[in-house]
């Protein structure tokens, strides 16, 4: 049994369980790892007093220790060789005229390896491309094609409201997402309002979608009939979930509010 701690693997790639393999950490610090034979560079975000404790061999890797002030400009040294062999990989791709967008490229700590992320709208057959860029940059080439929201959580950006993006900023994984979460917390279905900058459903969507879920039992559904505290019949045409309310249509242009307290919820 071994200590476990969650560490964020480069600047663009995904949060792994590693074994802290007895070094001395603290939550945000840098650290060097061993994963899959190669050296990697990381974050550690997981308070290690409060590790899980598990089998080594279900770990991506180990630390091996923490970065030094060497390690640090060695990893400004990959970024500025990353994006040089960006623009290497952008030309030979402008070159084959390949159906294909370069997102963000990482080397590995101890610079064997390449990864280098791109979108595409289908499937793109890259073999005679890893083949040329590994002759040029005489190391190992990874290229992942990936989706429109990996895509926004490396650029980063901002939302609409004014904050740094969640999957950018301090989401793990991605939330599965459906527009039935707008349709539930009875938002307006219009795509700009409730799509990201990625294009897709907005990942805030989920973060209340339950506590609208359980809210929204005790309301009559859209369209329903109902009686008001006045004895007047009507149907629902709106309602406020949060604040606990509907509209009724109970005729002759005329709407009612009728109010379901808190204390009604189960």
């Amino acid at each position: 049994m071994g200590q476990l701690v969650e560490v964020k693997l480069g600047e663009y790639r995904p949060v792994m369980l590693v074994d802290a393999n007895a070094v001395t950490i603290r939550r945000h610090d840098m650290v060097i790892l061993e994963i899959e034979r190669n050296l990697e560079f990381g974050k550690v975000i997981s308070d290690p007093d409060k590790a899980c404790a598990g089998k080594t061999e279900s770990a991506a890797g180990k630390i091996i220790r923490l970065a030094s002030d060497g390690d640090l400009r060695q990893v400004v040294n990959n970024e500025m060789k990353s994006a040089e062999s960006l623009k290497t990989c952008k030309k030979k791709i402008e070159e084959a005229k390949m159906d294909m967008q370069l997102v963000q490229a990482e080397y590995s700590f101890d610079a064997t390896k390449i990864l280098i992320f791109f979108t595409a709208e289908g499937r793109v057959d890259f073999r005679n491309l890893v083949k040329d860029l590994a002759k040029m940059l005489r190391v190992r080439i990874e290229l992942k094609q990936i989706g429109v929201r990996d895509k926004a959580k490396i650029v980063g950006g901002y939302g609409v409201c004014g904050r740094e993006l969640c999957c950018s900023s301090y989401m793990k994984d991605f939330h599965p997402l459906s527009i039935k979460m707008a349709k539930d917390q009875g938002l307006p279905l219009n795509p700009q309002k409730i799509s990201g900058v990625c294009g897709r459903v907005k990942c805030c969507m989920a973060y209340e979608y339950q506590v609208y879920r359980e809210f929204s039992k005790t309301l009559p559904k859209i369209g329903a009939k109902v009686n008001t505290p006045d004895g007047e019949k009507g149907r629902v045409v709106s309602m406020d979930i949060l604040k606990r309310y509907v509209t009724v249509d109970v005729g002759d242009g005329k709407y009612v509010k009728i109010d379901y307290p808190m204390e009604n919820l189960n």
